[in-house]
């Protein structure tokens, strides 16, 4: 009878460990709901952005952005992991920013872009991180396909994979300032797509980000 109460009492436990861990694991929360861009506020000239079939369509027509303002963590992330699927079509150019804030016009002065680009002249091409550590001349996608954007942000660390392939890796240096003042630098803050020019035009979808501790 002994062994049998604590057999039924250690398995308590090990239920109650074993929900309690995967209740605290971190999730995948979606960004977009396919349909609109609640939660999302644009910069620039306006008309810019707009939701078609399920996707975010960046034309660049005229330059702005699409910030995320949403509720999901007030829409400030330290670290966390962030998915998009993104098509780019010929000579387009375009970005998607974290640790930001929203910016009414202009380019966004805070946080940093990740870039994307397969054929735009820009020689900066997908999968780097904007003026900070570059993938240059070679993208490791093509356009008119649907590829996967990962990125990975914990503590000064950042880690950007193309279709689960590590494109760069960047730990920030404790003396970094690529901006003088300062704006530019690990701390935390929000995503941004990027509208660059009327040639461009870029497809987002199945955004998504899981919060890390």
């Amino acid at each position: 009878m002994k062994s049998n109460l604590a057999l039924v009492l250690g398995l308590s436990v090990f239920f109650s460990f074993t929900s309690t861990s995967a209740a605290e694991q971190p999730r995948w929360i979606s960004l977009f709901d396919g349909k609109s861009l609640d939660g999302w506020k644009e910069s620039g000239g306006k008309g810019s952005f707009y939701v078609e079939d399920g996707k975010i369509v960046a034309n660049g027509k005229p330059m702005g952005h699409l910030f995320y303002v949403g509720k999901m963590e007030n829409a400030s992330f330290k670290n966390f992991e962030f998915q998009a699927e993104v098509m780019t079509t010929p000579g387009s150019n375009s970005g998607i920013y974290f640790h930001s804030k929203y910016r009414e016009e202009g380019w966004p002065k805070a946080g940093f872009e990740s870039q994307v680009n397969a054929t735009h002249g820009d020689r900066r091409k997908t999968g780097g991180l904007y003026g900070v550590q570059d993938v240059m001349d070679a993208a490791p996608h093509k356009d008119n396909e649907w590829f996967e954007y990962h990125i990975i942000v914990k503590g000064d660390s950042v880690t950007i994979k193309i279709n689960g392939k590590t494109t760069m890796e960047w730990m920030q240096p404790e003396s970094f300032r690529s901006r003088p003042d300062g704006s530019r630098k690990i701390g935390q803050g929000t995503f941004a797509f990027q509208a660059h020019d009327p040639n461009s035009k870029v497809y987002f979808k199945n955004v998504r980000v899981k919060p890390l501790p």
